[in-house]
């Protein structure tokens, strides 16, 4: 009796992780079962040769897991392609929620986003996240070569004329190819082995040889020293040419600049 009571008495200290454990399969088991309403794996969808003009009418937008929040009311834009349009406000003003609506992470809850005339839901979807590249503030690198980085996601082949061509106006070839390894240099995870502005400049060489037809700059400079803030600002202007741009800032001071 003893001994079934010190089993007893185990087992109930364990009773809080297991209700624990318990209370997160289910919401795992919840998210399984939902269906998206945007599917990534769909083949539909038109794929129109597209110039890059992008307009919003009287877009309205919540966030799913916030429906009590207006993030977006009545927003009506236009930008013609290949011009650059910059978006100046403090932080949760929706600025980046444009960004995504255009993207088509979400779908606004009334309104249109629409490119070269066409409503995005009409477009594929996969074709649409093509035409489109976006430089945040903090890019996304992987533990793998710059050429790796560089090339991720292209579904056709690349050249390394290519690769080098795109690392050239990111300004980023030249420190390139002072390393030892040169383009086969592994960045380590999350590029810890890079400066900011040097994953910066991987980033946007990664964004230019897609040739998008919309450029998305998302606070691309905001956590640079002056220095790199130079360096990559160059290259942003040479990526800008020739696209529609949309440039997301806190400062008025970033645009400015």
């Amino acid at each position: 009796m003893a001994f079934s009571a010190v089993s007893a008495g185990q087992w109930t200290s364990y009773l809080p992780d297991y209700t624990k454990a318990k209370l997160s399969a289910g919401l795992v088991f919840h998210l399984i079962g939902i269906s998206p309403k945007i599917d990534i794996t769909s083949k539909g969808g038109l794929k129109p040769e597209i110039k890059g003009s992008i307009n919003f009418s009287d877009v309205h937008f919540r966030y799913p897991n916030r429906k009590n929040v207006l993030v977006l009311q009545g927003i009506n834009l236009a930008i013609e392609s290949g011009q650059t349009l910059a978006l100046v406000g403090p932080s949760g003003c929706g600025k980046s929620t444009l960004l995504s609506l255009i993207q088509r992470f979400y779908d606004p809850d009334l309104g249109q986003v629409m490119i070269d005339g066409f409503d995005v839901k009409c477009l594929n979807l996969n074709y649409l996240r093509n035409l489109i590249a976006i430089v945040s503030q903090e890019p996304v690198l992987f533990n793998c070569s710059i050429k790796e980085n560089i090339m991720y996601a292209i579904e056709d082949g690349v050249s390394q004329t290519d690769i080098e061509n795109a690392a050239q106006a990111a300004n980023i070839h030249n420190f390139i190819m002072q390393l030892p390894q040169g383009y086969k240099t592994i960045v380590g995870e999350r590029g810890t082995q890079l400066s900011g502005g040097q994953k910066q400049r991987v980033a946007i060489a990664r964004a230019l040889i897609r040739n998008p037809r919309i450029l998305l700059l998302d606070e691309a400079t905001s956590a640079l020293d002056t220095e790199s803030e130079k360096l990559v600002q160059d290259a942003l202007d040479r990526a800008k040419l020739g696209r529609t741009c949309i440039i997301v800032a806190h400062r008025l001071s970033t645009i400015q600049g």
